[in-house]
């Protein structure tokens, strides 16, 4: 025998079948928190990061802190995606949202430890688990009604059949509400995916862990590879291109800060994006649920059939 092999020998001997070493002491394999761009997870470009500690100063994990290219990579994905996503049916839709329901059901053990180790409470953080998953559930229902309640027939005085029914934006970059984990990042992606549009979407810094958990549920529900797409890092440094980027048909913020709602609305009228704030500072009240969030985020097409006479 060699010396390399009885050197590996002499240390595989010092792990006991249980994955510990002699000393009995386990190195715990600890979780990295990626970006999700394109049904992946890569790390960000930049390779920057930021620090996310607890409470009492303890380290959670180290934060992706994602960068312009990050973001024109995400939007390529989801231009890139959203014309397959917009083409299926209204039920295949309704089947995905509830499919990622059921998978965020199966984790919600996960989803409350991580939100209690962000400072929830146990309570809180149960009641946030339960009502995101009820949320998908709502949105996920509404998948085939909505453009039978919104769409129309239009009476015209010549000859033709006129008729006006929703479509989709297209791309939406979504900056989630920066005080919630989860419920604020569901409510704001679920109205707009169930649509038909496809979406990049900016966790919050301050809670960013379950949105990246989010992710994997995302992963492993039949969400097409670039339809969601969720970045980790700084509003301040991401929001103008959020707005300003031409490839992106509707900006949806989440906040109250009147510099930032300023400057969104300023960017966006470049390419006559629409820009939507929702000022809300309590996502886990029921009108933060309704159709017309869907419509938010929707086109009206009218259209004009001939008929004989």
């Amino acid at each position: 025998m060699d010396q390399i092999e009885k050197t590996k020998t002499e240390e595989q001997s010092k792990v006991h079948s249980n994955g510990q070493s002699s000393k009995g002491k386990r190195l715990d394999v600890m979780k990295t928190y990626k970006l999700f761009i394109d049904g992946k997870f890569p790390r960000t470009e930049s390779g920057r990061y930021y620090v996310l500690n607890n409470s009492e100063g303890e380290l959670l994990a180290n934060i992706c802190q994602s960068s312009r290219k990050d973001f024109r990579e995400a939007i390529v994905a989801a231009r890139k995606a959203q014309h397959g996503w917009a083409s299926k049916s209204a039920y295949n839709k309704g089947q995905i949202l509830y499919r990622i329901a059921e998978m965020l059901e199966s984790r919600r053990a996960q989803f409350i430890d991580e939100l209690i180790s962000q400072g929830y409470s146990s309570a809180s953080a149960q009641a946030e688990v339960n009502l995101s998953v009820d949320r998908l559930v709502y949105y996920a229902g509404w998948s085939d009604k909505y453009q039978q309640v919104f769409s129309s027939v239009n009476p015209v005085e010549s000859s033709h059949f006129n008729f006006s029914v929703p479509e989709p934006t297209g791309v939406v970059a979504i900056l989630s509400p920066e005080e919630y984990g989860l419920i604020g990042i569901v409510s704001a992606l679920a109205p707009a995916i169930v649509g038909g549009n496809t979406v990049v979407i900016l966790a919050s810094s301050e809670k960013p862990l379950t949105s990246i958990t989010f992710a994997e549920v995302l992963h492993s529900s039949d969400v097409p590879a670039g339809v969601v797409n969720i970045l980790t890092g700084y509003r301040s440094e991401l929001l103008p291109h959020f707005a300003n980027h031409m490839d992106v048909n509707a900006v949806v913020y989440c906040g109250n800060n009147a510099a930032e709602i300023t400057s969104i609305q300023e960017l966006a009228s470049l390419n006559v994006k629409r820009p939507l704030i929702y000022t809300e500072n309590n996502w886990m009240k029921e009108e933060s649920q309704n159709p017309y969030r869907i419509m938010d985020l929707q086109e009206i097409k009218t259209t004009w059939h001939p008929i004989g006479q």
